[in-house]
């Protein structure tokens, strides 16, 4: 296999030109480092719940505290999606209605297996024997036309509350809460599912309150731990309202207030929560998380986030572990398939959109499979999986620049019929088309990008913040930054690249290589780790693009750099 070929290096620029000299932090470093992410005021950087877009603001938000004041007496089913946004954004309802006194609920999550995604006609018919009055969706719906008047048929009422881009036409919902519903105004369109799901609450919760239960208006922000998880796991972008409710949930992680689901996830990751960060979330929680939905069930994920039992919580969170590690089996085996097949293709003429099918592949899996061939050949990725005899699932991971969903509703418009069902959002969607047509519809979908995005920036070039000086490659700095964020999506964490001299280099675990730099314009020397990145060894003077982390052993620290890519010089 070949390797991933050396990326150029693209220095950040503050939006609008020159950064003012006006401090937004105390630190001149951090100070650049805000300003080229868009801050350009500290209120920008005041984390309190105070500073939320208005709950009122939320279009349709009013009609769907009435729908569920109405059905408070009835039975209620919250109707979830198989992955950590759809997980929180259930366990977060569930566990608000208990809260306010509505007990009647339960919840259904589609298998991805049986059912596909969403509010289908069989998921409700599902439902219905449960007897329901109300079915609430989170984090899915805004696409489900057949489902939703499937439960009118049989008499239930349907509350949507999703964050996924509208189609063409909206379904019949008696009420629905979406903050990408075209002509809503609203000033953060970037809430996850939980974050609807959240906003919802919070008015259901005021409203209540406005009749006498008190304390009400604050039941829905003891549970921001969940919040958080479900926002940083679905990748949505950081604007300011998301990272006040990603601060907000990671300070009662670290304060010990979180659900026991999430402490135990922590737990079995052997991660302190009391020294939480948004990475965490992403990288260490989530998957574990997002492992039961795409190889068995989310029921298991979403019953270690309500459970308030710490013993059975770390039984789930053991079994949730044990279903990651066989996810990353199975994640290794189709990475390298995939690689192989692109590897293959004519490397002067290499699609605009990649699509790749393998009959053996694991539906489940093939998000991340796209996400990795994406990351190594710095273009939208496509990959495709057998759902049934005929039928393929796609699950599609774009680049900064092409907006997938669009790509796929112009190839749907060119060719109807060719693409049975879609969605998604900019960077990421999901399809399903018939076998036979997946090579017209990979001719079709290379064409249409070159068509929409003549000039997308496919060379994938590493975004840095420039060099960092030697004075501040120290752990000072480097705690100063795991503080500064809550970094994500939009709000990237800091990546800096310089030139060093390697005073030392040895491979550890499988592939990894541990170093010892020293910047090359002098300075200390500094310990780096860069991960699948082991081979020949380097000499003399390296570029190298990194993130500067707290390295913590046995309870005492040290600055670490990542290292992102090495480039002899």
């Amino acid at each position: 296999m070949s390797e991933p070929r050396v990326r150029p290096i693209r220095l950040r620029a503050a939006p609008g030109g020159a950064p003012s000299a006006t401090a937004v932090a105390a630190d001149p470093v951090l100070n650049r480092l805000y300003r080229s992410r868009g801050i350009s005021s500290k209120a920008q950087l005041s984390y309190g719940l105070r500073n939320l877009a208005p709950v009122s603001s939320l279009s349709g938000i009013d009609a769907a505290v009435e729908l569920l004041l109405a059905h408070a007496d009835r039975r209620i089913i919250v109707v979830g999606d198989f992955d950590a946004d759809g997980a929180t954004s259930t366990a977060l309802v569930i566990r608000c209605l208990s809260a306010f006194g509505i007990n009647d609920v339960d919840y259904i999550v589609p298998n991805r297996f049986k059912f596909g995604y969403g509010l289908t006609p069989e998921i409700v018919d599902v439902a219905a024997k449960r007897s329901p009055a109300l079915l609430v969706t989170v984090d899915n719906g805004v696409s489900s036309v057949e489902g939703v008047s499937r439960a009118h048929s049989l008499g239930m009422k349907v509350l949507i509350t999703d964050h996924h881009l509208p189609g063409k036409v909206l379904p019949a919902a008696d009420a629905m809460v979406n903050p990408n519903l075209v002509g809503v105004e609203f000033e953060s369109p970037h809430l996850a599912g939980v974050g609807v799901a959240f906003y919802l609450m919070a008015a259901l919760g005021r409203a209540l309150e406005s009749q006498g239960m008190t304390g009400a208006a604050k039941i829905p922000a003891t549970f921001l731990d969940l919040v958080a998880l479900g926002t940083i796991a679905d990748v949505v972008r950081l604007d300011w309202n998301n990272r006040i409710l990603v601060q907000q949930g990671i300070a009662r992680i670290r304060a010990g207030r979180s659900v026991p689901g999430i402490r135990a996830l922590f737990r079995q990751a052997r991660r302190d929560p009391a020294r939480a960060v948004s990475t965490d979330l992403g990288f260490v929680v989530g998957p574990r998380l997002n492992a039961a939905g795409r190889l068995e069930d989310m029921s298991v994920g979403i019953e270690c986030l309500l459970t308030d039992s710490d013993s059975v919580a770390d039984t789930i969170a053991s079994t949730l572990d044990g279903i990651n590690r066989e996810r990353k089996e199975i994640e290794t085996r189709m990475r390298d398939e995939a690689f192989a097949y692109v590897e293959k293709m004519d490397a002067t003429n290499l699609p605009g959109c990649v699509c790749l099918y393998d009959p053996d592949w694991h539906q489940g899996v093939v998000g991340l499979i796209a996400a990795r061939v994406r990351e190594r050949f710095d273009r939208p990725v496509i990959a495709f999986a057998r759902e049934d005899d005929d039928l393929l699932k796609g699950s599609a991971r774009s680049v900064p620049g092409v907006h997938v969903r669009d790509l796929l509703e112009s190839v749907a418009s060119s060719a109807p019929g060719l693409i049975i069902r879609f969605g998604g959002h900019a960077m990421a969607a999901g399809l399903n088309l018939r076998q036979e047509n997946f090579q017209a519809f990979a001719d079709l979908a290379a064409r249409k990008l070159g068509e929409l995005y003549p000039d997308a920036d496919l060379s994938g070039a590493l975004t840095t913040d420039g060099e960092l000086p030697a004075d501040a490659m120290n752990l000072r700095f480097a705690r100063v930054l795991r503080e500064a964020g809550p970094w994500g999506a939009g709000f990237p964490e800091p990546v800096f690249s310089g030139v060093f001299e390697i005073d030392e280099q040895r491979t550890v675990g499988e592939n990894h290589l541990k170093l010892r730099v020293r910047p090359a314009a002098g300075g200390a020397i500094v310990d780096a780790i860069a991960f699948n990145q082991a081979g020949p060894a380097y000499r003399g003077a390296v570029q190298l693009t990194y993130r500067l982390d707290v390295n913590e052993f046995r309870g005492f620290e040290t600055p670490q750099l990542i290292v992102e890519q090495i480039v002899n010089m």
